[in-house]
């Protein structure tokens, strides 16, 4: 013999619901199981560190304006990277990094030099494209360091230092591993620790 079970009111059909909802709630499903849950967030962005603009405008800049041995397939010549046919911005064929060799020094002691002043500048334009050529903290993975080295990449410059033991990599280098305190930006002063002494306008670069 079989029984048939009273089947649910509205008012029952009501609760049931309801205690779907609160169980999905559980689950980390929320108020509304169709929507994202309230306690998941994005991470907070942990990276993004800027460079020294000081000391790439005082220690780095000049090293892509001084005339260096290219040697292509054993065979040697001169040129600069900034050069007519390699990175000058409007002559060169030299990929992404991209330089004005004429770009003159911003004097960093006067006020007036703001960061959005600053950001305007020929000098400015240099140390963006050198930045976007390098991983901020790892020399080994930055085309900066990697391209002129010939290390696992491809330079149609050909090999421009002999080694890491070079001293303009050894300024590279430790431009690339001394970037800005985390959150604040790349003309911080804090950065100036960079310099024997402390000081841009008088001070050497450091390179350990």
């Amino acid at each position: 013999m079989t029984t048939n079970a009273p089947r649910p009111t509205g008012l029952r059909r009501a609760l049931l619901a309801a205690a779907a909802l609160t169980g999905l709630a559980a689950c980390g499903g929320g108020s509304n199981p169709l929507g994202n849950a309230p306690e998941v967030g994005n991470p907070g962005v942990t990276g993004g560190q800027k460079l020294s603009f000081a000391y790439f405008q005082k220690c780095i800049n000049p090293i892509l304006l001084t005339p260096l041995q290219i040697n292509q397939g054993g065979v040697v010549s001169t040129n600069t990277c900034a050069g007519s046919g390699c990175h000058a911005n409007a002559t060169g064929t030299g990929g992404a990094l991209r330089i004005e060799p004429g770009a003159q020094a911003v004097d960093l002691a006067d006020t007036a030099n703001t960061p959005d002043v600053i950001r305007t500048s020929d000098m400015y334009k240099n140390f963006y494209s050198s930045q976007g050529a390098t991983v901020v903290g790892a020399p080994t993975q930055s085309r900066l360091v990697t391209k002129p080295l010939l290390l696992g990449v491809l330079h149609g410059g050909g090999q421009i230092f002999a080694n890491e033991q070079d001293d303009h990599i050894k300024l590279i280098e430790y431009w690339i591993t001394h970037p800005s305190p985390q959150g604040q930006d790349e003309f911080s002063t804090a950065t100036y620790s960079m310099f024997t002494p402390a000081d841009p306008q008088t001070g050497t670069c450091n390179t350990q």
